[in-house]
């Protein structure tokens, strides 16, 4: 007789409680359930307690008094810091002369046949054009000035950087420890650590190149790194086969093969030395950034813009000199070049004397002043037009006064005050929700002792403020950003008009546009928020133009064969497919968003931006670092909440 045993049907779950994000929320509001009724009864109110925080006032104050104290007589800054101050000052100086020596002929010889090497005629004519502007706008010495300054600065940043990036490229121990370190120095406002640097060298050139060294290195790290740890290991293989030692694979294939990714990490560590060019004159770097600082302090829009305009044609020329090198266009595309390296090197060095003899004989070394074209005038007439016609009164749409009002309060204000409202523990709660979601428990770790740290630095409420005006400003950007970026990806002739604005709006220093955009909005937060939208918005559209344009094309071929319609192949097949480029998008709409948070503090956005320039203009260094600090954690928060983290696969699956 055959015994039939009956089994139970085993209960299906519903979809959506077997999906992992479901089980996650559920974990965090079994432990929310566990700890509010605690924390509300221990800590009911909304701000951080005093008792979980930490005042770092005395032992930053102790350790500012000390270095004053010994400055000129510890053998540290005597020995070390003193002949560094001294190395700057000497290098700075000898380039700066000899820009001085060549004369605007010799350095337009030399920086056009530099291009045409590189890149072609083409770049070559608009390399000789940028420069011969600089001296119309009659700013041929200041932009000279700025050139031997970051001509140092970018050779002590790619020096440190390319160190560094080498030993995280060889060592996994020393990439772990170095990350956090790059992560650093590159979210900490350059006006958190510009008093420090001068309580040690002094307000000069020497702080401004090290200010500018901690502001550009990274990059060239992170790029250095990338570019070794990439190598093709059949090629490494292959030379540790023939015998070759470790230095000798490091040198005749990893460097080699990694040169595309050095010669990006040298475009990207040009660019964000320029972008220090205003900053760094705060300290007193002078030159070009000066000039944009002074005439900001006499709020002429006109000068400012004459000596902005330089630097911007400066960062267009090597952005696209040295990309044009990293992509090697100069060494397969061009046609020009007949000669070899050494021969074209002799004839470019033997071209710059010639015309800098030349104009040393006919007496015209320095520029004409009588060739120069003043700019000021018309420009500060446009922009009182702007104020009179703009700022208010205007008929149906209302000035931007007024929008800048409604936006403050329908938008910024109840933000703020909801972040403020909220129980500091639920706020912790939020972001370990929005980061576990997204990431890993680790992430959702990370982000949270990040929020954590604000609390104890005791910097709750404005570093709340500051996160508001983020928000809204990162919001802003990614609206006008993607559907910029999206006309920009499916139109090429859009792409071509955006290509000059983008790049005018990206490195044109942000002092320069924060006058008009005072003029047009007020004073408050609503126009730190419109600069840091200026600012942002550039990458946000460049980035997702470029996801959009390598979307598989045999998916579109696919939907359009499909019959689908334009509209629907965006929503169903380019977007979801370029998802990477358009968190990327978010993530440096953030960043680049939080690197003008101290702009916007010195035009009314107050909170965290307000402290870190008070602190650098009193000379409190509690303060100014406590406030950098507290931005560093916001930005790492933020980073954890808005990219996704890869888990890594399992072992046989």
């Amino acid at each position: 007789m055959t015994t039939v045993t009956a089994t139970a049907p085993r209960t299906a779950l519903p979809g959506f409680l077997r999906s992992r994000a479901t089980a996650k929320l559920l974990t965090l509001a079994a432990v929310a359930a566990f700890l509010a009724p605690l924390l509300n009864a221990r800590w009911g109110s909304g701000s951080w307690p005093h008792a979980l925080t930490v005042d770092l006032s005395k032992p930053l104050a102790s350790a500012s008094d000390w270095v004053i104290d010994n400055r000129d007589s510890h053998p540290l800054f005597l020995y070390f810091f003193g002949y560094l101050s001294n190395a700057v000052v000497l290098l700075v100086r000898a380039v700066y002369l000899t820009l001085l020596a060549a004369g605007w002929a010799g350095v337009t010889a030399f920086g056009a046949l530099v291009a045409w090497r590189v890149a072609g005629v083409r770049l070559a004519a608009g390399t000789a054009a940028a420069l011969l502007a600089c001296g119309a706008l009659g700013m041929w010495v200041p932009t000279m000035q700025t050139l031997a300054l970051m001509v140092v600065a970018v050779l002590a940043s790619v020096a440190v950087g390319a160190l560094l990036g080498l030993a995280a490229g060889l060592s996994d121990r020393l990439d772990r420890a170095l990350r956090p370190v790059l992560d650093t120095m590159q979210v900490l406002p350059a006006f958190a650590y510009l008093l420090p640097v001068v309580l040690v060298f002094g307000i000069g050139v020497p702080a401004a190149v090290l200010a500018t060294v901690v502001y550009a290195a990274p990059p060239m790290a992170r790029l250095t790194a990338l570019g070794l740890r990439g190598a093709d290991p059949e090629v490494l293989e292959a030379v540790e086969s023939l015998g070759a030692t470790r230095r000798q694979r490091l040198l005749t294939a990893r460097i080699p093969l990694a040169r595309k990714e050095l010669l990006l990490g040298l475009n990207q560590t040009i660019m964000m030395a320029l972008s220090m060019a205003v900053i760094a004159s705060v300290i007193g770097a002078g030159g070009l950034g000066d000039r944009v600082y002074q005439a900001l302090a006499s709020v002429d829009v006109g000068a400012a813009l004459a000596a902005g305009i330089p630097i911007v044609l400066l960062a267009v020329v090597l952005d696209r000199v040295t990309a044009a090198a990293g992509s090697g266009a100069g060494d397969a595309g061009t046609r020009y070049r007949t000669i070899g390296r050494p021969y074209a090197l002799a004839v470019t060095v033997a071209v710059t004397v010639a015309a800098a003899l030349a104009t040393r004989l006919l007496g015209a070394l320095e520029w004409p002043s009588g060739a120069t074209l003043g700019i000021a005038e018309p420009v500060n007439r446009a922009v009182d037009w702007m104020t009179a016609h703009l700022y208010s009164g205007v008929p149906v749409v209302g000035g931007t006064a007024d929008w800048a009002g409604h936006f403050t309060t329908w938008v910024l204000d109840p933000v703020r005050d909801g972040l403020q409202w909220l129980p500091w523990w639920s706020v912790l709660l939020v972001v370990a929700a929005l980061s576990w979601l997204i990431g890993t428990w680790r992430t959702a770790l990370t982000a949270v002792l990040a929020m954590a740290a604000i609390g104890v630095l005791g910097v709750w409420e404005p570093s709340l403020d500051t996160l508001s005006q983020v928000l809204a400003a990162v919001a802003v950007t990614l609206v006008l950003g993607f559907a910029t970026g999206v006309a920009a990806a499916r139109s090429d002739r859009v792409e071509r008009a955006l290509r000059p604005v983008l790049d005018v709006c990206q490195t044109m220093p942000q002092f320069v546009y924060l006058i008009p955009v005072v003029a047009l909005f007020g004073v408050g937060r609503a126009p730190a928020v419109a600069a840091a939208v200026v600012y942002a918005l550039p990458a946000v559209v460049r980035i997702t133009a470029q996801g959009l344009r390598q979307v598989d094309q045999a998916a579109l071929e696919s939907a359009r064969s499909l019959g689908a319609t334009g509209r629907q192949q965006l929503w169903q097949v380019q977007l979801p497919l370029a998802r990477r480029a358009l968190l990327l998008a978010v993530n440096q709409g953030v960043v680049l968003v939080l690197a003008v948070v101290i702009i916007g503090g010195l035009v009314g956005g107050g909170a965290l931006g307000y402290d870190v320039a008070f602190g650098l203009a009193q000379g409190d260094l509690a303060t100014g670092l406590v406030a950098g600090a507290a931005i560093v954690c916001l930005g790492l928060m933020l980073d954890r909440v808005t990219q996704p983290t890869r888990r890594p696969a399992k072992k046989g699956a």
